[in-house]
């Protein structure tokens, strides 16, 4: 079950409570994806922005603001900027992965091509840090800027460990920290900052944002083995086709036996996939237990999201972004 797949659940909550600022956001969003001399750039990013993707990261930006009592215009650039972020490393990773799904509509170097949508991604880092910049304030562009590097380190990482059945669950956490949790901890940190808030409330919101990050991606790597096409916005199995090695198939390989090692090697680091491979990688990781083990951590993780957010002054919101740590996860319950 995806997060939209029932009505007010916690992510449509905190979208109505956001209602007014996501607006702002998506006409900002709008106007700073226009170009004046290369039409392709808003063709290529329309494509992605306005294909019903949740706009979670910039609710988070919107949510640790508000929640911390901030009242001027300038989330709302920084809301943009997760967001213009978030769309440039999906144009840079579907290209890298090869894709041809992304939110259930074919991904824009299918339609286009990849040079499109490298040079588009581009384009739209380069607006994220302009739209930094009219905030005023070094402190979100030395975050954004940190996330920004730490994003491209762990798809880096990832792209040299992916296929090496060496990795380890550390090295996995650590590309999940760059690739996923980075931009969710960014996100609400710089909330926080704007809003001037106390440094504790803005260490918790960082901590809030990276634990949910990793609860978040360990459940989509679940989901890739065990959910519907249409809950994960692209095709079941996609990550055992792209040979990528997640915490299930991590910790699978570790408790394999001769003949399973065997398998592992043939379609993870040879890539010789056959018939009937995905099914067979599926009752192996079925055998051990391994889909279990990864739930529960990303239960732990959740957890770890949901503690960190007590020490946030109450408010409504954070209720919301309570109730949102313990749904992530309840997509795999």
């Amino acid at each position: 079950m995806g997060l939209d797949a029932l009505s007010q659940k916690p992510h449509d909550r905190l979208a109505d409570w956001l209602a007014d600022d996501m607006v702002a956001v998506n006409l900002l969003i709008r106007d700073r994806m226009a170009s004046e001399h290369a039409p392709r750039i808003p063709e290529v990013t329309a494509h992605l922005v306005e294909a019903g993707g949740k706009r979670l990261r910039p609710m988070l930006t919107l949510a640790a603001a508000r929640l911390c009592g901030y009242g001027g215009p300038f989330h709302v650039h920084l809301a943009a900027t997760v967001e213009f972020i978030h769309t440039a490393t999906l144009l840079h990773d579907d290209v890298v992965d090869e894709s041809e799904r992304r939110r259930g509509r074919p991904t824009a170097n299918l339609l286009w091509d990849n040079k499109s949508s490298v040079l588009v991604g581009d384009y739209l880092f380069a607006r994220s840090f302009q739209l930094m910049v009219e905030t005023g304030r070094i402190e979100v562009l030395g975050i954004l800027a940190n996330a920004s590097a730490t994003i491209a380190e762990g798809e880096v990482l990832q792209l040299t460990a992916a296929q090496d059945l060496a990795t380890t669950e550390a090295v996995y956490l650590q590309v999940v920290r760059g690739k996923t949790a980075a931009l969710f901890a960014a996100a609400c940190e710089v909330g926080g900052v704007i809003a001037d808030a106390p440094v504790g409330h803005i260490d918790a919101l960082r901590d809030f944002g990276d634990a949910l990050g990793i609860a978040f991606q360990i459940v989509d790597d679940l989901l890739d083995y065990g959910g519907s096409d249409a809950s994960i916005g692209k095709n079941t199995g996609d990550d055992f086709r792209e040979r990528k090695l997640t915490l299930p198939v991590i910790k699978a390989v570790a408790l394999a036996d001769a003949e399973e090692r065997a398998f592992w090697e043939r379609v993870i680091e040879q890539g010789d996939q056959r018939e009937g491979d995905l099914a067979r990688a599926q009752a192996i990781m079925a055998r051990h237990g391994t889909m279990a083990a990864a739930r529960d951590e990303a239960l732990a993780w959740a957890a770890r999201a949901r503690a960190a957010i007590t020490l946030l002054p109450d408010h409504p919101l954070r209720a919301m972004l309570d109730d949102l740590a313990g749904y992530v996860v309840a997509r795999i319950s």
